[in-house]
């Protein structure tokens, strides 16, 4: 039972478990109709990930450093403009000044923090409205189009029924994030410095280093994730990739990432994504209304907040063992 335990709470464990039981819950749901379980719904359900799971991640591994990156919500959408204007000729170009535009964000707002001793939580918000208003300059407040249309195809074209050359990319690049988190000295340093900041700088870990690399990296993901989906939709818009913040935020907590810092796994993170996604995508094909959407998302996040409290599961570990018949005690011989 100790052993049961203790591999259930590991940070990566539970959310995989979750998101087995929400796939049992929708198949039961869904009747045996055949509008769940389909390769329509499955590469659904990936193509989202694709674009959820980088966010999700970018904002996991700044939590995971006890720090909270707004400003992602305003990389993805600029990004996704710069690398459908500067990507016609060369969508490799338009990907990699995206790329380079979310590193930058992220050294910029990590260095005001580490020098002018601000909070991530001021300084990301005015980059998220900084980033999203020159996203408003750089397209005059219009959807652009993408006249590429054989990159369109590519990047969402099938690979195994199921998966497409975006998604494939998303799921490698959370298999090296796990790599990196678990079995290097700088995923050691990561969650040394979420948990215990100043213990860590005593013990020789690189702080600034760290925090400033995990921004650029956080930065790189959310506007790598922008470009692909814009070229995906084959257009850029400054105000369709707004509303993405709260998702990601969601998919990060649900795959186990501590908001007090120094928890957390990029396998637990890929499994809250994942959840969310296959939530979303089960109810839709499903014919369920949109509102039903985010009140089983809301549902979801209260069960792993409830789940997380160790002063909740202690108040029912006590409840249970009052309710236990108590053993009559007898007299031992003398």
């Amino acid at each position: 039972m100790t052993r049961m335990s203790t591999w259930l709470a590991r940070p990566a464990v539970r959310p995989l478990l979750l998101l087995l039981v929400v796939v049992a819950g929708l198949l039961l749901a869904d009747g045996a109709q055949g509008r769940v379980w389909s390769a329509a719904t499955a590469y659904s359900v990936l193509q989202q990930f694709a674009t959820l799971g980088p966010l999700a991640l970018a904002l996991g591994l700044t939590m995971m450093a006890r720090e909270f990156d707004l400003s992602i919500g305003g990389t993805l959408s600029l990004a996704g403009c710069v690398a459908v204007l500067a990507g016609t000729t060369s969508p490799l170009l338009g990907l990699m000044l995206a790329v380079a535009l979310g590193a930058t964000a992220g050294l910029v707002q990590s260095g005001l923090m580490l020098r002018v001793g601000l909070g991530s939580i001021s300084v990301t918000l005015g980059g998220l409205l900084v980033l999203s208003g020159l996203a408003y300059v750089v397209t005059n407040n219009e959807t652009i189009s993408y006249a590429r249309s054989d990159v369109v195809a590519a990047v969402n074209d099938r690979v195994g029924g199921v998966f497409s050359w975006r998604s494939l990319l998303a799921l490698a690049v959370f298999a090296l994030a796990e790599f990196v988190v678990s079995w290097t000295r700088i995923g050691r340093d990561l969650l040394a410095v979420g948990s215990d900041r100043r213990a860590s700088a005593t013990a020789g870990v690189p702080v600034t280093a760290i925090l400033c690399g995990t921004f650029a990296v956080a930065g790189m993901l959310a506007a790598g994730s922008g470009a692909l989906l814009s070229f995906s939709l084959a257009a850029a818009s400054p105000l369709a990739l707004a509303d993405t913040l709260a998702p990601a935020a969601a998919a990060a907590i649900v795959g186990g990432v501590s908001l007090q810092g120094g928890r957390g796994r990029p396998l637990g993170i890929a499994a809250g994504a994942l959840v969310l996604c296959v939530l979303r995508s089960g109810l839709t094909a499903m014919g369920v209304a949109p509102c039903v959407h985010d009140i089983a998302t809301g549902a979801v996040l209260l069960a792993v907040a409830f789940a997380d409290s160790d002063d909740l599961r202690m108040r029912w570990h006590l409840l249970w063992r009052r309710a236990q018949p108590r053993r009559p005690i007898t007299p031992s011989n003398t």
